[in-house]
Order: C-alpha cells, then sequence, then structure tokens
C-alpha cells in the first residue's frame, strides 16, 4: 500500500468540503487511476472539464506512479486574460 497527502486548491476545495486528506492507495497506483479514485471519493470533480495533478510540486502525466510519501496537488483549470 501506498499513502500518500492529497492538497486540493482553488475550486477544487470547495468542490470536496475540505483542503486536504490521505490516501491509502494501491502499490503501484498510477496519477489515471488516482484522478479515477478522486472522482469516486468526491463525484462533484466530474463536473470539472479536467483537472490537473502535480507530484511533490511537479505536474504530473497520467502514467506516473505514485510512491509512499507523495505529496499530490489537485489544481483545477486556470483561465485568464
Amino acid at each position: 500500500m501506498t499513502h500518500i497527502q492529497v492538497l486540493f486548491f482553488g475550486i477544487t476545495t470547495d468542490i470536496v468540503g475540505e483542503n486536504s486528506t490521505s490516501l491509502t492507495v494501491e502499490s503501484n497506483t498510477s496519477i489515471k487511476i488516482l484522478k479515477s479514485k478522486l472522482i469516486q471519493k468526491y463525484p462533484s470533480l466530474k463536473n470539472l472539464n479536467e483537472f490537473a495533478i502535480a507530484v511533490n510540486e511537479e505536474y504530473a502525466e497520467n502514467d506516473l506512479i505514485l510512491k509512499d510519501n507523495d505529496v499530490v496537488a489537485v489544481i483545477p483549470p486556470v483561465s485568464g486574460g
């Protein structure tokens, strides 16, 4: 099992109702699988078109495998002008 800390930013904090949580996931869990698990736990996240994931302060691709004690940030879509 892999223990991770998940931080929520921007609108995702409002959607999930907290700014952080600890999760235990299966070993060899990828970012893609984590996104699915987060949507299962917080169904309202599916209303976002897309959200980015950063692991240990670096943007992560869907195939990245999580390691024990990783800090994962859930970052909402950003628009600006």
